[in-house]
């Protein structure tokens, strides 16, 4: 690893229950992924859902299994409860609660300070299987490289402080770039006008149709050099966790 990955921008004073849904049903249709686009036929929606924090944090998260969500691991260290967002079938937002939690071993929440390898990863366990509608996410440990083109998705700000934008599934498509050289633990993705921003962490970044890093941070502002975790690296962990929940992720 070239350099260190703190967390993605996180939104401030939304905690768990009445604030959190206030926020959600009034999300605004132009959302999410600065430069992104809207819509079913964005890569991973029948897979995503969002990761609420009891600290006011607002995060993306993967379906892995029906009742396991993986998410980026600041979404979860040092938060005393997550909750896992979606709206049924009425469009009703549902928050979720969670049985276990599972922060990466490897996970430093100080790593951008003291310049060291974070793996910025978490799973969490819903209390109940998901909805059916949710289609747990293909996982793939391709390692994409310098030059490539990968979707960013997720449920963040379309830009930087609009807390109304958060809430609706979006993607971009970006180009990955190797800035401190090749790395079998991160992906980096730069596009002109198009990057992560607040509520994207923990979103998926796809190779087609398959999850191949999930978003950790973005550097600057929102829309700028964004930065994810390679799954490949971490599949035994993944799949070590997933068993002992008595789940397992498709690869």
């Amino acid at each position: 690893m070239r350099a260190p990955n703190p967390s993605l921008p996180r939104s401030a004073g939304l905690g768990l229950g009445a604030a959190a849904l206030t926020l959600l049903l009034a999300a605004t249709p132009a959302t999410a992924i600065v430069g992104g686009r809207e819509g079913a036929e964005v890569p991973g929606a029948a897979s995503a859902v969002m990761v609420l924090t009891s600290g006011g944090g607002v995060c993306s998260g993967i379906v892995v299994a029906p009742d396991a969500v993986l998410t980026a691991g600041h979404c979860v260290a040092g938060v005393g409860e997550n909750r896992v967002h979606y709206r049924d079938e009425t469009g009703r937002p549902v928050l979720a609660e969670t049985a276990a939690r599972s922060l990466h071993p490897a996970y430093d929440g100080d790593a951008i300070r003291g310049r060291t390898r974070s793996i910025d990863l978490a799973l969490l366990r819903t209390r109940e299987p998901l909805p059916a509608r949710f289609v747990p996410a293909a996982l793939s440990a391709a390692m994409p490289r310098a030059g490539q083109s990968l979707t960013l998705a997720g449920y963040g700000a379309a830009r930087g402080g609009d807390r109304r934008s958060i809430g609706r599934y979006r993607g971009a498509t970006l180009n990955v770039v190797e800035p401190y050289g090749p790395s079998r633990i991160l992906v980096w993705l730069k596009a002109p006008g198009a990057g992560g921003c607040q509520g994207d962490s923990g979103g998926p970044i796809l190779e087609g149709a398959a999850v191949v890093a999930v978003a950790a941070w973005v550097k600057d502002a929102c829309g700028g050099l964004t930065q994810g975790i390679l799954l490949g690296p971490q599949r035994d962990w993944i799949d070590r966790t997933l068993s002992g929940w008595g789940a397992s992720a498709r690869w």
